[in-house]
């Protein structure tokens, strides 16, 4: 018989490097893009193998900056997901990004890469999703309109979905909070 199921990825292994406070404060309002943004990781399983979602969300509209997947939750999956969200970043740009204590955003090498882009670290407090609550609530959403009504057989058609997904999610899914524009028509609108 087959199943399939999705859960919170839970990368806390205890004290692996430095902690950091929480500068949010769980204010999850900006008031222009790249100026706070989220992460956290979360987990796919189908079939008996896993698939590892790691996404950077812009506080400012919601929308989905940069994501990367991987079948492994090494290094690497976060260390790619932000490279391809710094390249948004201006020169005069350096934004909060702020995550969980999970063992990736402990590790040395990744407050490294978050200095050399100019990117200031903040954590949730240890075992408190609500301080990063809207990417909790992203994750809800992307697994309620998404990976639930699917009874996944293959990751390749999964992660084929996902990509499909984060473009309507940021393209064509309306929020009535963004005066009912999806989040990259609300950001371009208040650019023009």
């Amino acid at each position: 018989m087959f199943s399939y199921q999705s859960k919170k990825y839970r990368s806390y292994r205890g004290a692996q490097g430095r902690i950091v406070g929480d500068r949010l404060k769980r204010v999850f309002t900006a008031q222009k893009p790249n100026q706070k943004w989220v992460t956290d990781i979360t987990e796919f399983k189908v079939g008996g193998r896993k698939l590892y979602f790691s996404p950077v969300m812009d506080l400012y509209n919601g929308e989905i900056i940069s994501y990367q997947m991987s079948e492994s939750p090494l290094p690497s999956l976060v260390k790619k997901m932000l490279s391809k969200a710094a390249i948004r970043l201006k020169d005069h740009e350096h934004p909060i990004l702020h995550s969980d204590q999970g063992w990736h955003y402990q590790m040395p090498r990744w407050q490294r890469w978050l200095k050399e882009h100019g990117i200031m670290q903040s954590m949730s407090r240890k075992d408190n999703c609500l301080d990063n609550a809207a990417m909790e609530s992203f994750f809800s959403i992307l697994k309620s309109e998404c990976f639930y009504l699917k009874k996944y057989q293959m990751l390749s058609v999964l992660k084929r979905d996902l990509i499909e997904f984060i473009h309507y999610y940021n393209y064509d899914r309306i929020k009535e909070k963004l005066n009912g524009l999806s989040p990259v028509h609300y950001r371009l609108g208040e650019a023009t």
